[in-house]
């Protein structure tokens, strides 16, 4: 009975249904659904539908909620299933499998990844390296197989084009040692062709090469990004996909690099590729009686690709070797055998590249030096992902043998799923009855029954001297199976329109009704490659493509077996697998299809009908019920519902858990729908369950209630006696500390003012996390006195002068390199007699004359600059700058005043953050005033930092705020228009001097 699902999201358990039929069946699997409920139970066999949507129930939390649980004891899910068959295998040392089933794009293949996903993440728990590297390999191949292995199809973007049968072993700990994978029925024949009018793809791995590899790689492989330029491929080129093949390709090159193919195979692997494309764009033409190749040069591009001489190339394709008695002849090809050689070729020659990467996966993660006697038996879990059951607009080879498969599969299914009913009754010493049930015996017959099956005809057609057609084959079928029930053809319905003479036959299959068209059963049954193409691949330079075709090293001479047609060996491949499987313990994951169109909202009644009918689940439902709906073992019974009674509730002490739960259900009333087996109890209907359910939910209430109240008042004693004693602790040792650091504190600083540089030599002691506030205010009151015991004896222009430095330090720190800290400020350098030796007193005298006019109270800076004028040309200015005013000047006239600018009205300076000496005034009229600094003594001398520190200090007086900008290039406004000043370095350059330019002005300075 799945846990925490309360009946709004439906039955967790198909078998738990009030009524076992179809419309309860489908009613609660679309209720489920909808709830975004998509995995129910039917007992052990889980059925999946695909929800279209990325779901959230796949992390590693929800592993760990299923990890070690009992099916019944968390709500449906495949991992449950896959726990279930690893402690199967792990407890009872038994084999086990999982058997995915369904039809094409109901999500068997993400079923298989989640429960690999979950078998790598319980594994290991010890972190071996060499489990760890098993696990990635194993999961890496996944990836490797899909993409050669897997194609889009009109109902699935992710198709297995395959069978897929993988053995995992694991070592006596239950760690994953090793693994062995069978492939079955590769769709070979998607190589070389596509329905048109469906949204088919060829295989993965050549849309993946051309959209993902690098240009240099297809450059060498000879082949364009362009799918429709490929004969082959080029229907499904056409079609506008989701699928993101550029980083699938880099996904499946590094996998193949951690499985451990080397840089060699991994080329060649896409050399067959390429291959293959460039044979389906082969053309073939006539001279007379000669048949020839139209475009000849891709034949010296296949002789570079299969390394192997182009003249071999040509005749392999053009001619072929026969042996007459002790003579060999050429035996030149028709335009069709030309073509059907170049086709059967491409199939071949992938399908070997298929088989070839199945094989080196296998050498890699196969189990190697395991002995039974040391390291104990090793157990094994097989996972059964196969294609499901197909009905096309055109039914071919392939599809009747995927659902011959699909036929095998079914009735090993029904018959396990009995046995293992029966064993357990017989087991738990129950009572069995016989149960009826629909036995698809007679349809397996129908295809595989020696001298009477399909495959047996089919064969037999093959077999026979001369030119056999496919309607001769068609016509031998109506000859063997006139009588047959679930056989039918044109001939032997002439009224089914349906159908088409000499071309069609219908099978009834248990999934419905399928019709198939012979076209193409003789040729693909019999798989005919001409022996000159494997001794071309045999010859090959490459010795990984020479590997592939171990038979090309027969001479023609050499008398071979006749090969196995595909039907047999197919057939022969199935009857293996199903003997496997049967000798596992096997558990089930069913897949349903919801809707055609890939829709997460959308569920089809009559197609989700359609699967439910032959997947057989309304049976498995029906074979459960039959007996007993539920069984448990004693214990887990008992764990569950002992709070339902006095008897057993808080423990028992009766003899036995199996008296416990007999006592248990008499005093609820159940005794007359129940049986007792030897470790299990079986109750006979839903309804028993139900009530044991809601009565376990009322108790558990109570219970959760009452625990709650005692820990809660447990945990409130506990945490005030912890408080209490913490407080007491906590309180004396702050005390400790604060000691401590006073004590500290003054040891240190005893001698401070005794000491030459004030204690600012003495590391302060680590205060306690309480004082760490006192401990800063302590720092500033330092900080602050030491400070004053520096500034104490300066004058008050020394004072002005620190404060500006200071300003200056904090704006321009990290931003140039030269402030001039270290040399004293003068100011007004345009009064000293080293920057203008000659007209010293003359500015002297206008700077006096201005003192009265504006009445300043003093000057903070003045030096030569060149500037920009109205005009946008530079000119030799001076600049002086006091408490009220900026004045520009003129040193030519004897300092006359150009224009003043009242201080209030310059909002912000910028500069660079070079060395150069520029200096933007801006102001709110948007006239800003672009100057360089010139005319320093010593000529290296840098006044930048002296300005701006002496502009921020006087602001700041004043309780104004000067916005400093530190930028390259600069951006101001020249009489209303916006600029740009940049600054460029020349090495011919003397004197720095502005230019214009088309953005604004160019300050060029000299580079030396």
């Amino acid at each position: 009975m799945a846990e925490h699902e309360s009946l709004e999201f439906g039955k967790a358990d198909f078998v738990l249904l009030d009524n076992v039929s179809l419309e309860e069946f489908m009613a609660n699997l679309k209720l489920r659904f909808e709830k975004g409920r998509i995995y129910t139970y039917i007992g052990e066999v889980v059925v999946s539908v695909n929800p279209y949507r990325a779901m959230n129930i796949y992390g590693r939390d929800t592993i760990e909620q299923y990890k070690g649980r009992e099916l019944y004891e968390r709500p449906p899910h495949l991992f449950a299933i896959a726990d279930a068959a690893y402690k199967a295998m792990k407890r009872r040392n038994k084999d086990t499998c999982i058997v995915i089933s369904g039809e094409s794009g109901a999500g068997k293949t993400e079923a298989s990844k989640y429960i690999m996903q979950y078998i790598a993440a319980i594994t290991n728990p010890s972190q071996r390296a060499e489990v760890e590297r098993v696990k990635n390999m194993l999961l890496k191949s996944n990836c490797v197989l899909e993409a050669f292995g897997n194609a889009k199809t009109n109902r699935n973007d992710n198709s297995s084009r395959f069978g897929k049968y993988m053995d995992i072993n694991f070592d006596f700990k239950g760690d994953p040692i090793g693994g062995h994978i069978n492939n079955y029925l590769l769709e070979k024949s998607r190589v070389i062709f596509q329905q048109e009018g469906e949204l088919q793809r060829c295989f993965k791995c050549i849309f993946q090469l051309m959209k993902g590899a690098p240009d240099a790689q297809l450059r060498s492989l000879h082949i364009q990004r362009d799918p429709t330029a490929y004969t082959y491929i080029k229907v499904g080129g056409q079609i506008k996909s989701s699928i993101n093949d550029s980083a699938d390709f880099k996904a499946v090159t590094d996998a193949m690099k951690v499985i451990g193919f080397t840089t060699e195979e991994i080329q060649t692997v896409y050399k067959i590729l390429a291959t293959i494309l460039h044979l389906g764009n082969l053309k073939f033409g006539s001279d007379g009686d000669v048949t020839l190749i139209e475009n000849s040069k891709l034949v010296s591009i296949l002789g570079d690709l299969l390394s192997t001489k182009d003249e071999n190339v040509e005749k392999a394709l053009l001619y072929r070797t026969v042996a007459t008695g002790r003579d060999v002849i050429d035996k030149q090809h028709t335009h069709q055998e030309a073509s059907y050689g170049r086709d059967a070729l491409a199939k071949a020659i992938y399908e070997r590249l298929f088989c070839w990467i199945v094989g080196r996966i296998n050498d890699i993660i196969e189990v190697k030096n395991y002995d039974v006697r040391v390291h104990g038996k090793n157990t094994v879990i097989g996972v059964l992902d196969i294609y499901g059951f197909e009905i096309f607009q055109n039914n071919s080879f392939e599809q009747f043998c995927i659902n011959y498969c699909n036929e095998k599969l079914q009735q090993l299914f029904i018959q396990l799923v009995l046995k293992q009913e029966q064993e357990e009754y017989q087991r738990e010493g129950i009572p069995w009855k016989h149960i009826d049930y629909f036995n698809n015996q007679i349809i397996v017959d129908l295809v595989e029954q020696q001298h009477k099956g399909i495959f047996a005809v089919l064969d037999e057609a093959c077999m026979n001297v001369g030119k056999v057609t496919d309607e001769m084959f068609l016509q031998a079928l109506n000859g063997k199976l006139v009588k047959h029930a679930h056989y039918t053809s044109r001939k032997l319905s002439p009224t089914d329109k349906n159908l088409e003479f000499d071309r069609d036959f219908r099978i009834r299959h248990y999934a419905g009704d399928v019709a198939y068209s012979v076209v193409g059963f003789i040729d693909k049954n019999k798989d005919t490659l001409f022996q000159d193409f494997k001794r071309l691949l045999y010859n090959s330079s490459n010795p990984v493509l020479k590997a592939m075709w171990p038979e090309g090293k027969l001479r023609i001479t050499e008398v071979t077996k006749r090969p196995l047609t595909a039907a047999t060996l197919f057939k022969n491949s199935m009857i293996s697998l199903v003997e496997n499987l049967a000798s596992k313990e096997p558990y089930y994951v069913r897949c349903i299809k919801p809707n055609e169109v890939k829709s997460p909202l959308l569920f089809e009644h009559e197609r989700c009908k359609h699967q439910v009918e032959y997947l057989g689940l309304l049976e498995n439902v029906r074979v459960r019920r039959a007996g007993f709906a539920n069984r448990q073992i004693y214990p887990r019974f008992l764990q569950r519902y002992k709070m339902i009674s006095e008897f057993t509730w808080p423990n028992h002490d009766l003899p036995s858990d199996k008296e416990a739960v007999k006592r248990l259900l008499q005093s609820c009333g159940f005794e007359h729908d129940v049986a007792y087996g030897k470790t299990k109890v079986f109750i006979r209907t839903p309804r028993t369950i139900f009530s044991l359910e809601e009565q376990r939910a009322e108790m558990v209430k109570r219970i959760v209630l009452f625990l709650q109240k005692v820990w809660r008042g447990t945990l409130a004693r506990m945490h005030y006696r912890r408080m209490r004693a913490a407080l007491i602790i906590i309180r004396a040792y702050r005390r400790y500390k604060v000691k401590s650091y006073i004590r500290d504190v003054n040891r240190r600083f005893k001698n401070v003012r005794g000491m030459k540089d004030h204690g600012k030599h003495v590391k302060w002691p680590t205060p306690p996390k309480v004082l760490r506030k006192f401990e800063e205010a302590l720092r500033n009151i330092y900080n602050r006195w030491w400070a004053w015991t520096l500034i104490k004896d300066l004058s008050p222009e020394q004072l002005v002068q620190i404060r500006a430095k200071v300003a200056t330090l904090e704006c321009l720190k990290g931003q140039r390199a030269d402030l001039g800290l270290q040399r004293a400020w003068e100011g007004n350098y345009l009064v000293s007699k080293k920057d203008s030796p000659g007209t010293a007193s003359s500015f002297t005298l206008i700077s006096s004359d201005l003192q009265r006019k504006d009445k300043f109270m003093r000057v903070l800076f003045s030096c030569n600059v060149r500037k920009i004028n109205r005009f946008n040309k530079a000119e030799d200015r001076a600049l002086l700058i006091t408490d009220r005013h900026l004045y520009k000047m003129d040193p030519v006239k004897q300092y006359k005043p150009m224009k003043s600018i009242p201080l209030y009205n310059v909002t912000g300076v910028s500069i660079s953050p070079g060395k150069d000496q520029l200096v933007v005034f801006h102001t709110k009229d948007n006239r800003d005033l672009i100057v360089c600094l010139q005319g320093m003594v010593p000529a290296g001398d840098s006044r930048i930092g002296e300005l701006v520190g002496t502009l921020l200090s006087h602001f700041k007086s004043e309780k104004r705020k000067l916005q400093v900008n530190i930028v390259s290039p600069i951006h101001c406004s020249m009489n209303g228009r916006k600029c740009t000043v940049v600054v460029e370095t020349k090495i011919n350059q003397s004197q720095p001097d502005f230019t214009k330019s088309r953005s604004g002005y160019i300050l060029s300075v000299p580079g030396n």
